[in-house]
């Protein structure tokens, strides 16, 4: 499958190839999600969504290691090193580092702003300080650079039905929805690396500190405030879905499977906290394997009905017939006599 979506992208150079095929892997090991909805996308779109997700890993992994012998001084020269990598690339610098040569490469394919991949790598970087965020207009301050651009590199590659710019505080919005279904999911986790990324006032609000979190995540015992955080935050969290969703409609048709398989299968993740009583302190999360499955299944289906009507679409419709009646005959006469006369 790879050679053929590099084959159908015009990507011929091997080096190039091989880059790709790097930033491919990385989102099948680390985004199954996102993996199982770039699959409904049309082939040679492909690659472009696999290097900006292979990135955006690259640098993430930097940041969040668990590796309790990677130092904050190291993981900080790591990640300018990558920033200067990146700044190189995409200005048609050579790249020794596979994942910055394929992100350059679709940066330039599809006309991707510069300024989006400067504000990610800046959240980035904040991830290496701040640990926390007193309010949710300082967090979603984050997300512009961790989430929200993420959907606005993506849109290029996507392709809309309406002006871009009308279609981006829908993508951004998307990106923001899912990265807090993650935040929400991941709440253990994160804690585990020194951080706490709901805000600080909606835990204030229902009588939650880190304390009492590391004190849950520590005895495995739920407590009825942090659930009621929790469940705000998912409240939260569903209405940035709704912000996000007249996006969906505004992409190319061939694109909306695709990322309406993701829409579904990110929402479902707050469902799946739900039905687990809101444990995430003491695991994670997953949506079950045949609720993806219908998700999926039902991609494929609105994918081959969006290929046919591109297709018909494209094929020229068959010249119109009409019947002109020859000389000064009467309208039963002319119905009896009327010759076919073809029409542009």
């Amino acid at each position: 499958m790879t050679r053929r979506e590099l084959d159908a992208a015009g990507i011929t150079d091997p080096v190039l190839r091989a880059a790709y095929r790097r930033c491919r892997a990385l989102n099948a090991r680390h985004g199954r999600t996102y993996f199982l909805a770039t699959r409904l996308l049309p082939v040679e779109r492909r690659p472009a969504v696999h290097a900006l997700y292979g990135f955006a890993r690259w640098a993430d992994d930097i940041v969040d290691s668990m590796d309790p012998g990677v130092r904050p001084e190291r993981r900080a020269a790591e990640l300018a090193a990558l920033q200067t990598s990146l700044t190189d690339g995409l200005r048609g610098g050579p790249s020794e580092e596979p994942v910055v040569l394929a992100l350059a490469d679709t940066a330039r394919r599809y006309g991707i702003p510069r300024r989006h991949f400067r504000d990610f790598m800046a959240a980035m970087s904040a991830d290496l300080v701040v640990t926390e965020y007193p309010t949710y207009a300082d967090l979603r301050g984050y997300m512009h650079g961790s989430a929200a651009v993420i959907g606005l590199q993506m849109l290029p590659v996507l392709g809309t039905v309406v002006p871009r710019a009308e279609a981006e505080p829908h993508a951004a919005a998307l990106g923001v929805a899912f990265q807090l279904s993650n935040f929400l999911r991941d709440v253990g986790e994160d804690l585990d690396r020194g951080r706490v990324y709901l805000p600080g006032d909606l835990l204030a609000a229902h009588g939650v500190d880190r304390a009492l979190l590391r004190w849950s995540r520590a005895t495995g015992r739920p407590e009825p405030r942090i659930t009621a955080a929790l469940k705000e935050f998912a409240a939260l969290t569903r209405g940035v879905y709704r912000e996000a969703a007249p996006g969906l409609p505004m992409l190319d048709p061939v694109s909306r499977p695709c990322i309406r398989t993701a829409f579904v299968l990110y929402g479902g993740i707050l469902d799946a906290v739900a039905a687990d009583g809101y444990a995430v302190l003491h695991r994670r999360a997953v949506v079950p394997r045949g609720r993806r499955a219908v998700v999926a299944a039902d991609g494929l289906t609105r994918l081959a009905a969006a290929r046919l009507r591109a297709r018909e679409a494209r094929q020229p419709k068959p010249r119109e017939r009409t019947f002109v009646a020859a000389g000064p005959l009467s309208r039963r006469a002319a119905a009896r006599h009327a010759v076919p006369q073809e029409v542009a």
